[in-house]
């Protein structure tokens, strides 16, 4: 039986971490909120006191943490503290899942493979729905061998796994997909508000753009306007789901990639300048789908 300490239990790690449970593995988890830990009990997880406890004589260890400062924070440790590289045993596999700069990544990366262990980066797609589901995509960086120590482990929390190269390569291509999902969602938002303003029915038109040429991922699963479609954040006042101030950071992850590559990406410049106006209107914490209220017109 495997032994893996998950560490970071939010709306993404909570539901993974349970679908490791019910693959039979013996889980030991860490978050800095208690009661997050308590949930994952009564799911018959094993809490530990600390991230270094989790981790000391674990097999695998899968992290889901903010941001790059946070990753390298725990695994590197500090002149004051033990990061996870100080306790975990020979051979353990460490896998983050945090959407975090692919510099972070590699940094992590380098300092486990002096070590002599195998870091894979590792970051989702699929939003909660799929995290409860086990139906993530995860987006891999790291060795060959790596990747192939990791996918079993991947495979009980999500159905599509990739292998995108090196280390870094899984972050570097998870901010280009989040990237389009906000070029996406900003223009399917303003579709159906143009449609709704000329006194169509966003449900009717929504139909028909998803078998026309406009068709999309946010209009077949996670359509913005509320009350088209059942079981999605715009239905449920844009509750749940992925957080505007996430998406803010995604974006602004993808920007600086694109200064460090000389690349041009004027949309993904304009969805993050909506989306950061959108989070300083009190949003930030509302679904990304909610986007699409900037757009209606007021009555």
């Amino acid at each position: 039986m495997t032994t893996v300490a998950f560490i970071g239990l939010g709306n993404m790690g909570g539901p993974m971490a349970v679908n490791l449970i019910k693959a039979g593995m013996t889980v030991r988890v860490f978050d800095l909120v208690p009661a997050a830990m308590q949930s994952l009990a009564e799911q018959g997880a094993i809490t530990a006191q600390s991230a270094c406890g989790a981790a000391a004589g674990a097999d695998v260890v899968v992290t889901m943490l903010p941001a790059g400062k946070h990753v390298r924070s725990l695994y590197l440790g500090s002149e004051q503290q033990q990061g996870l590289l100080d306790v975990v045993a020979e051979g353990t596999l460490l896998i983050d899942s945090s959407t975090i700069d692919a510099d972070s990544a590699r940094a992590v990366a380098a300092a486990s493979a002096a070590k002599g262990l195998e870091f894979v980066d590792a970051p989702v797609s699929g939003g909660t729905a799929g995290a409860a589901a086990g139906t993530l995509t995860f987006i891999c960086g790291g060795s060959d061998a790596g990747f192939a120590k990791a996918k079993p482990v991947l495979e009980c929390m999500g159905a599509n796994i990739f292998h995108a190269g090196g280390a870094g390569a899984g972050q570097v291509a998870k901010i280009c997909n989040n990237m389009l999902l906000s070029v996406l969602m900003v223009g399917t938002s303003e579709a159906l508000s143009l449609g709704i303003d000329n006194g169509l029915d966003p449900k009717v038109l929504s139909d028909i753009m998803k078998v026309s040429s406009g068709g999309n991922w946010t209009l077949e699963k996670y359509n913005p306007c509320p009350g088209v479609m059942p079981s999605v954040p715009s239905s449920n006042d844009y509750q749940g789901g992925f957080m505007v101030d996430l998406m803010v950071k995604d974006l602004g992850l993808s920007q600086e990639a694109a200064l460090s590559s000389q690349s041009s990406t004027p949309m993904g410049a304009l969805a993050r300048s909506l989306y950061v106006n959108h989070a300083r209107k009190g949003n930030g914490r509302r679904d990304f789908s909610s986007i699409f209220e900037q757009f209606k017109q007021e009555k």
